[in-house]
């Protein structure tokens, strides 16, 4: 056995017949490359540095699966084990080589970064876009293959309309991605650098930011209009409540006699999707 593997590796993963698929081998911790279709691009360091204290300790307890590449090996799954055994100064490292093609790559990625909830909102989201971009599927074909549902999938997508520093904010944990989704209703975008400072500096939670940006589109409202309804609260309130539902900027409308309810929608998949919750 090389010594920094760990004593129990063979009792946790004992040795599989010539032949099977899955057999673990070790292999040159120089020859392994990141996965180019890695879901997560935020590493938590300080759950690194623990894992390459227990690394030290106790050695690798569960290989990391790869793919063989060109030049060595590329990481299907495990790359934060990867990064902390390089960090413990190991030179081999156990693996299970699989004959995955890009496609089953990326999918295979995404899937065990989901169930680990490693992801945030925003890598969560580009990795719902990356897969329905490659493997062409609509967004109902993905939640179908992810274990998610329509309006999960629609949602996060339709984030990454944010502006970049919004997403950064949300990448990091400043905002949440119910702010996101409040963001994405304000109307003049213009004010929204405006808007996501008063979110960070006064700490609005959630409701608080969609009655701010009710105000603001009101505002916006009475500059395009001669006449206007004052706000309703009752209004403001339905308007939040439909939001939560839909997953999309919903406006309620009203003159003296008649009115209307506005559902914003971004592409055909979420217009499909919104269809799909009006006929429940």
């Amino acid at each position: 056995m090389v010594k920094g593997l760990g004593k129990g590796l063979h009792a946790f993963f004992p040795p599989t017949e010539a032949g099977e698929e899955e057999q673990i081998k070790e292999v040159s911790i120089s020859e392994l490359r990141p996965n180019p279709y890695q879901p997560r691009k935020v590493f938590d360091q300080k759950a690194i540095e623990e894992l390459k204290e227990s690394i030290i300790e106790h050695g690798i307890l569960q290989p990391i699966v790869v793919r063989k590449s060109i030049k060595g090996f590329e990481i299907v799954l495990g790359e934060r084990r990867f990064r902390a055994a390089s960090e413990a100064g190991l030179k081999v490292i156990p693996v299970i080589v699989k004959d995955y093609d890009e496609q089953k790559m990326m999918e295979v990625a995404l899937i065990e970064n989901l169930q680990r909830e490693d992801l945030n909102p925003v890598e969560e989201a580009q990795a719902y876009q990356k897969l329905m971009e490659h493997l062409k599927l609509t967004q109902e074909e993905l939640a179908t293959r992810v274990g998610k549902s329509r309006p999960h999938i629609a949602n996060h997508i339709r984030l990454l309309q944010l502006p970049k520093p919004v997403l950064e904010l949300l990448s990091n944990g400043q905002i949440s991605m119910g702010h996101g989704r409040a963001l994405l209703g304000l109307k003049k975008k213009t004010k929204m650098q405006l808007v996501v400072d008063r979110v960070i500096n006064e700490n609005l939670n959630v409701r608080q930011l969609e009655k701010l940006i009710s105000d603001i589109n009101m505002n916006v409202s009475r500059g395009t209009k001669k006449k206007t309804v004052p706000a309703n609260v009752f209004f403001q309130e339905k308007e939040s409540s439909l939001r939560d539902r839909f997953g999309t900027s919903v406006s309620i409308k009203k003159s003296k006699r008649k009115g209307k309810i506005e559902i914003e929608f971004f592409s055909q998949d979420d217009l499909e999707r919104i269809l799909e919750l009006l006929e429940k």
